[in-house]
C-alpha cells in the first residue's frame, strides 16, 4: 500500500477502470482492422479458413458469449471489446486439421463464396444483424435483464443454424452439434453466473 502511494502506481483493476473506454477503443480498432483485412485480402482469408476447418474453433466461438455477458453485466467496455476481438480471431487459434470432413469443407467453401459474391442491400442488412444482436445482448445484461439476455442468445444461435442450413443445405448441418452444445453451455453458465452475481450483490 505504501509503495503504491509513493510511486503512484495503479493496480491492474484501477488501470483498466481508469482507461476503460480508451482500451476498448483500441481493441475495437483492432477488430475492425482484422475484419477489413480478412474481407480484402484473399490470401489472408484463405489462411483463416484453412485453420477454421479445425472444429475446435467452432466449439469455442459460442463460449465467448459467456464472458461477453459477464462484462456487459459489469459494464466493462474493456472486457466487452477484448471478448469480441477474441471471438473473431479465434478462427485461427487452432492448427489446420489433418483430416477434414466433407461437410465441413463444403460449408466453409460456401461461406467463402458467399463473402466473395456481390454485396447487395440484402447482404448488408443480414450482416448488420450481427452487431445489432451483440448490441441487444450487451444492453440486456447491462440493464441486468436475464430473460431478455437469454432470449437474445437463443435467437442468435437459432438464426445462425437456420441461415446455414437454409443456404448451405446438407453442408450447413455441420454446425448443428457445435452450435447446440455451445447454446446449452451458454444458457446454463450464463444463468448460473447471473444468479450468483445477483446473490453476491445482496451481501
Amino acid at each position: 500500500m505504501q509503495n503504491k502511494q509513493l510511486y503512484g502506481q495503479l493496480s491492474w483493476k484501477e488501470f483498466v477502470s481508469k482507461y476503460d473506454k480508451s482500451i476498448a477503443f483500441v481493441f475495437g480498432l483492432l477488430t475492425i482492422a482484422f475484419i477489413i483485412t480478412a474481407m480484402t485480402n484473399q490470401t489472408f482469408l484463405s489462411w483463416l479458413y484453412e485453420r477454421h476447418q479445425n472444429q475446435m474453433s467452432w466449439f469455442i466461438r459460442p463460449i465467448f458469449l459467456i464472458p461477453f455477458c459477464f462484462f456487459a453485466y459489469k459494464r466493462s467496455w474493456t472486457g466487452i471489446s477484448i471478448t469480441i476481438f477474441c471471438l473473431f480471431t479465434s478462427m485461427f487459434w487452432f492448427p489446420k486439421p489433418e483430416t477434414i470432413s466433407e461437410q465441413v469443407k463444403m460449408f466453409l467453401q460456401f461461406e467463402i463464396n458467399w463473402l466473395n459474391a456481390q454485396w447487395d442491400y440484402k447482404k448488408w442488412l443480414l450482416i448488420l444483424t450481427i452487431p445489432l444482436s451483440f448490441l441487444a445482448l450487451g444492453l440486456a445484461f447491462w440493464k441486468r435483464s436475464l430473460i431478455i439476455g437469454l432470449g437474445v442468445v437463443v435467437l442468435m444461435a437459432t438464426g445462425k443454424i437456420v441461415w446455414s442450413i437454409y443456404n448451405a443445405g446438407e453442408a450447413g448441418k455441420s454446425i448443428l452439434i457445435p452450435a447446440i452444445i455451445g447454446l446449452v453451455l451458454c444458457i446454463i453458465l450464463i444463468y448460473y453466473g447471473f444468479r450468483r452475481l445477483e446473490k453476491n450483490k445482496k451481501f
